[in-house]
């Protein structure tokens, strides 16, 4: 179990490393600048996913600090996840939540600073979950906001679903800024 966890975090490491790889082709002043038509930069859009990644972590990490029951996996926990990628796979907007929205994403920030972040990030992650205990492996420990309870394996694919909804937001703006 703990290698497939392993496993898709390293795909989903993959992905981030792609898309900032495609990004670096891009002036910082371009990343920053905001689409005409309102909305985030594409390093606002990079900073949304990541705070949403790092508080989770600390989310998790405070939960299971004080060692709660918790649930196994079952088939709610799938059918939670399979709504949510429906969600997170529709083309309507959401407003982000508070936390992870406007007031906390930078005015400014070059994109070798996001990387490191982005990096610094990822990896508290997989150390995190390098060390899981066997006990916690098929438990749902993750609360995501709109879905409740996840597993390892659910809670990564949100991150991936979740990436690619805001990645094609990232591309469409440094694009824009690009003309």
């Amino acid at each position: 179990m703990k290698s497939a966890i392993l496993s898709k975090n390293a795909a989903y490491d993959a992905q981030i490393r792609q898309i900032l790889e495609t990004l670096s082709g891009y002036s910082d002043e371009q990343l920053n600048r905001k689409p005409a038509n309102g909305g985030w930069s594409a390093i606002q859009t990079l900073h949304h996913l990541i705070l949403s990644e790092e508080l989770s972590l600390a989310y998790v990490r405070k939960k299971l600090s004080f060692n709660p029951v918790v649930d196994k996996v079952n088939i709610g926990t799938h059918w939670r996840s399979f709504l949510l990628n429906l969600y997170l796979g529709s083309p309507l907007k959401f407003k982000a939540p508070a936390v992870v929205g406007d007031a906390n994403l930078p005015a400014y920030a070059t994109l070798a600073d996001t990387r490191a972040y982005w990096e610094k990030t990822r990896q508290m992650w997989t150390q995190y979950l390098t060390a899981l205990p066997d006990d916690l492996l098929d438990k749902q420990v993750y609360k995501q906001p709109f879905a409740g309870r996840l597993g390892w394996l659910q809670t990564i694919g949100f991150f991936q679903m979740h990436f690619r909804r805001h990645r094609k937001q990232a591309l469409r703006a440094a694009k824009a800024a690009k003309v």
